[in-house]
């Protein structure tokens, strides 16, 4: 318990304490779009959207997920210099980082990290245009591909935990498997749209699996997940309304990209269910990416919407309801899913 509580406490508190760092340089230097709203997908003006959102763009500062990443590495490299310095059993029981476990995890997260920093790096600079849509797709698929190889080859990942049954044998199509899986999981990255919402509902998530983690004997990634969640309640922390600043890409597709990689290591790698667990622990990502399926395809058929704007979230603040109490409840589904995913984590 201590190995999970202590990374965990850690990064909460290098994550308090970077943030008036941050928060200088992100206003200094004006880290927001200089035109605020956005193009829907079809090309038309997000009319819903930008009379939402769109004044707030202008001066709230974005890359705030620079708090997640940051303060999980940041602590890492704590952890490892009191362990290398030292040479004390206590901090090398602390350590948590190892090539069985979290390798994979951290490596996502920090890539995931850069490719995201990039994108809100041109969004600010060049008007709204970060990279474009397709390339970062092209760079997500490619890295889930090599990860999803090595699954595979290295790890010996070939099949899908299924509860009850024997397990889903995938062979070397486990490579595609993973590609879609992460694909999917960044698509719910889009649930960061109201302040406190993405940081609360992935600060849950996290923990949940670490949780899983935990009753399958893989204490390093349970410290590790508990760490991120650590690391993401120093960002929820400012990101409560009124927001200091949002996570967008830089946070949101690290931790998308992250929780690809834990749902696989708690997977059929050590017997587990991960995947099969996702829709439950993961059930508000999942609704997020749906609802913006569903309004796309509704669309195409008919020209008309399904929702008054997608995703889901939005259509509540549309229909007339707080975005504070939008981002509460959807604090108290994703806790009663966790739960749920954790007691059949136990069960099955």
């Amino acid at each position: 318990m201590i190995k999970l509580l202590l990374p965990a406490v850690l990064a909460f508190c290098i994550g308090i304490l970077i943030t008036p760092l941050l928060t200088h340089y992100l206003y200094k230097f004006k880290v927001w779009k200089k035109n605020g709203g956005k193009t829907a997908i079809g090309g038309h003006q997000a009319e819903e959207f930008n009379r939402l959102k769109g004044g707030n763009e202008t001066k709230t500062p974005r890359m705030g997920g620079i708090i997640i990443w940051g303060s999980v590495l940041i602590s890492v490299f704590i952890l490892y210099i009191l362990r290398t310095v030292t040479q004390n059993q206590f901090f090398d029981d602390l350590f948590f980082l190892s090539r069985a476990q979290t390798w994979i995890p951290l490596a996502s997260l920090m890539i995931g990290a850069f490719i995201g920093f990039l994108n809100d790096f041109y969004d600010v600079q060049h008007d709204g245009k970060g990279v474009r849509l397709s390339i970062r797709l092209f760079l997500i698929t490619a890295l889930s591909a090599f990860m999803g190889w090595w699954f595979y080859a290295k790890l010996g990942v070939d099949s899908v935990g299924l509860p009850f049954i024997e397990p889903l044998y995938l062979g070397i199509l486990i490579i595609p498997f993973f590609v879609l899986l992460t694909n999917a999981l960044y698509a719910s990255g889009v649930i960061d749209g109201i302040d406190g919402l993405s940081g609360g509902v992935f600060a849950i998530i996290f923990s949940a699996y670490g949780g899983v983690a935990f009753m399958q004997s893989q204490y390093d990634l349970a410290a590790f997940c508990v760490m991120v969640t650590g690391s993401t309640l120093a960002f929820l922390w400012f990101n409560i309304p009124p927001a200091r600043f949002w996570m967008t890409e830089t946070g949101s597709m690290a931790l998308t990209l992250t929780l690809a990689a834990v749902v696989m290591m708690t997977d059929d790698l050590v017997g587990g269910h991960g995947v099969a667990l996702l829709p439950v622990i993961g059930f508000l990502l999942v609704v997020t990416v749906l609802s913006n399926i569903i309004q796309i395809l509704y669309r195409k058929l008919t020209g008309k919407k399904f929702f008054r704007i997608a995703p889901l979230h939005h259509h509540f603040e549309v229909i007339g309801w707080p975005s504070y109490k939008v981002t509460m409840r959807y604090w108290v589904i994703s806790m009663i899913c966790a739960v749920i995913g954790l007691v059949l984590a136990a069960l099955i």
